[in-house]
């Protein structure tokens, strides 16, 4: 071979050879809840979730105690567990670990809530057809919602919401909800 066509063939060799190297996984997998709230009005509740990572998951554990991936990719590893609370609070440690050994935790507070939240009518008034009722409405973890009838209001969730709203009829139904799913209904006359 002649000296031009080595060389040529050493530098194919080296770009080659030099694509095929292994590059380390930096990546920590992500851990994400879906489930609609770490608050329940129940003792047991269904805890869902899914894991992200470049690699594939290989492992996700709640208190150190295996849970099994749902059928699926590896790269978005969906799981599921059921919490139960013997106590008002508690809390859940959600481990997970990716082919190359990168291990992500996440602690998951997770509060029961059986009360229902209270709804105070601080004005009642109608002019014509048009009904205008305003009020506050609290709970003792966070009010999350506060409809009118049927109307969902625009509100910041918070432990005391006040809100107003403009209906027509007879008298106006209002509906509380807190975080946990307890609602409080009160029609306003």
């Amino acid at each position: 071979m002649r000296p031009v066509h080595l060389a040529l063939l050493g530098a194919a060799l080296t770009l080659g050879l030099g694509s095929c190297a292994r590059t380390t996984d930096t990546f920590t997998p992500r851990i994400s809840v879906t489930s609609a709230q770490n608050v329940s009005r129940e003792k047991s509740f269904l805890v869902q979730g899914y894991v992200l990572d470049d690699t594939g998951v290989t492992s996700v554990t709640v208190d150190g105690k295996a849970v099994p991936v749902q059928a699926g990719s590896r790269k978005i590893a969906r799981f599921q567990f059921q919490a139960l609370l013997s106590t008002p609070t508690g809390r859940y440690t959600i481990a997970a670990r990716d082919a190359a050994g990168n291990e992500a935790k996440l602690v998951l507070p997770v509060t029961v809530d059986p009360l229902r939240p209270t709804v105070k009518v601080t004005r009642f008034e109608r002019s014509g057809s048009v009904i205008r009722v305003a009020g506050v409405a609290t709970d003792n973890v966070r009010v999350a919602q506060v409809s009118v009838d049927g109307n969902r209001l625009n509100i910041t969730p918070g432990q005391k919401v006040e809100f107003y709203a403009e209906t027509t009829g007879i008298w106006a139904d209002i509906v509380v909800t807190d975080t946990a799913g307890n609602t409080t209904n009160t029609r306003a006359r």
